[in-house]
């Protein structure tokens, strides 16, 4: 059975805003890392749009971005949306009842699906779907934006924590 896993950039005031701050070289090389041992990603509509960037290849890009980039495109995605009708290469829309279509994920496969996106991942949490949240702090200050925890707070246990890069604390959590 797969674990289903969000895990997103986080300011000290619990913002979320891939604009605004981005990983150092460390916690780059780590998610590249995690997406090449992820058994796929499940996305929003919007979060899948902005990581669809990694679809093209881009001749400014380094190493470890193509590797990023390989990593991604080959890992299978399912992009929950209402309104799309296609989705690019290894990627399916999730039809028909939310709750139903990821606990069927979770039984079929092994390994972590990532969670992307917080407005998914507040619909997850409500199913009581998500095994485990990591939150990669970073000491920035936002003052405003897209909250990490999109609805209620659940209620969570802290199983792990280290330190990925000089400034970036990984609190990893699950349901308590």
């Amino acid at each position: 059975m797969a674990k289903l896993v969000f895990g997103m950039n986080q300011s000290l005031d619990g913002y979320v805003d891939h604009m605004r701050f981005a990983p150092d070289p460390t916690l780059f090389r780590h998610f590249i890392g995690e997406a090449q041992r992820q058994a796929g990603s499940v996305y929003g509509r919007r979060m899948y749009e902005i990581m669809r960037y990694w679809d093209d290849d881009h001749p400014e890009w380094d190493a470890e971005r193509r590797a990023y980039a390989a990593a991604w495109r080959n890992q299978p995605k399912w992009v929950v949306s209402r309104s799309m009708k296609s989705v690019g290469p290894n990627a399916m829309l999730v039809e028909g009842d939310l709750g139903s279509a990821i606990r069927k994920l979770k039984d079929e496969r092994d390994g972590e699906i990532e969670i992307a996106g917080p407005n998914l991942a507040r619909s997850l949490t409500e199913l009581g779907l998500i095994d485990e949240y990591r939150v990669y702090l970073h000491p920035v200050v936002l003052g405003h934006g897209t909250p990490y925890f999109a609805g209620p707070r659940p209620p969570l246990r802290l199983v792990t924590h280290d330190r990925v890069g000089e400034d970036v604390l990984r609190l990893s959590y699950i349901p308590a």
